[in-house]
Parts: C-alpha cells; sequence; structure tokens
C-alpha cells in the first residue's frame, strides 16, 4: 500500500470517530416533527421528483 492510502484511511478513520459524538449530540437535542412539518417537507421534495420525471420524458 502507498503511504498516501495509509495516511487517507487515517484520517478517514479520525473524522469518523470525532463526528459520531456529535451526530448522538445532535440527535438527543434536535426538536420533534410535528404534523405541519412533513407536509411542508414533503410538497418540495414532490417537485423536484415531479421535474425530474419532465426531464426524463423529454428526452
Amino acid at each position: 500500500m502507498d503511504w498516501m492510502k495509509i495516511a487517507s484511511a487515517v484520517m478517514l478513520g479520525l473524522i469518523i470517530a470525532l463526528l459520531i459524538p456529535r451526530a448522538k449530540a445532535m440527535l438527543e437535542n434536535s426538536p420533534q416533527a410535528k404534523a405541519g412539518d412533513w407536509s411542508a417537507a414533503l410538497i418540495p421534495i414532490l417537485g423536484v421528483v415531479g421535474f425530474i420525471l419532465l426531464l426524463m420524458s423529454t428526452m
């Protein structure tokens, strides 16, 4: 193995090790979703899916 691959693997491991505790804290302290939040998130997602389907149908 090249030393660059080893260094990249070590750095990737360090980044993951540092991010896991922060991700756990973010999940514990995040606000709970309410009923209106899901519909507000679903409308833009459906718009993007519809736009992609439109682009695929014109090819």
